[in-house]
């Protein structure tokens, strides 16, 4: 038997840059130097049992992840849990949260994201031009599937875009979290078809919350 707990974390700055794998070895590490007894599975190379929500794309941050992971049966996580784990891991990665999960990542559907578009020569209008983009009723983008590359209709897969700005837009909306997920490389996807100078010269994005199907937060 074993207890399952979840955790809520930020992946900042620097950290970003650290890709899905590692950043589950890094936790693993930082949950033992915390004193978590982890729970492994059996057999000749045994892992712990741990699961991340959404992987992050390298790149991208976030002040919204949840990961899971297994304790060995009895195990009562010290009120100042969040504290130890996050001084054992690098910097960029805060534990905000250690609690009991009642509900499944299945039930995620919404990711509130944040960013940045930034031009070279700035763009009259350009928040009114690429709000235009994202309000249209049809999307097409070649999108990258598990079959290969398909054409894609993502305006059903993204809500509340707002923009404002102009060298540097900032973007804030909601994009589809999983069956389909919808990427933030995907929104920019939207911004070369058909619109030629459109696509920002840089670009970053946060991820900022999570929601079930019904737009309350998930935990």
């Amino acid at each position: 038997m074993s207890n399952k707990m979840r955790l809520l974390l930020s992946k900042t700055g620097r950290a970003k840059y650290i890709s899905h794998l590692d950043l589950m070895a890094t936790m693993r590490r930082g949950l033992l130097r915390a004193g978590v007894p982890l729970k492994y599975s059996e057999g000749f190379n045994p892992h712990p049992y741990m699961s991340a929500a959404l992987p992050l794309p390298v790149g991208v941050g976030s002040i919204c992840e949840l990961m899971d992971f297994g304790t060995v049966a009895g195990y009562l996580p010290p009120d100042d849990l969040p504290l130890k784990i996050t001084d054992a891991l690098p910097e960029g990665i805060e534990v905000f949260q250690v609690y009991t999960p009642r509900r499944k990542f299945a039930e995620i559907a919404w990711i509130a994201v944040k960013g940045s578009l930034v031009y070279d020569a700035p763009h009259p209008k350009a928040a009114e031009i690429l709000a235009e983009v994202y309000a249209a009723e049809s999307i097409v983008i070649s999108k990258k599937t598990k079959r290969g590359v398909s054409e894609v209709d993502i305006a059903p897969l993204i809500r509340d875009i707002k923009l404002q700005g102009d060298g540097e837009i900032i973007i804030s909306g909601k994009i589809s979290a999983q069956n389909p997920s919808l990427s933030t490389e995907n929104l920019i996807s939207a911004l070369s078809v058909g619109n030629a100078g459109l696509a920002p010269d840089y670009s970053t994005f946060e991820r900022t919350e999570l929601f079930d199907s019904d737009m309350n937060i998930f935990r």
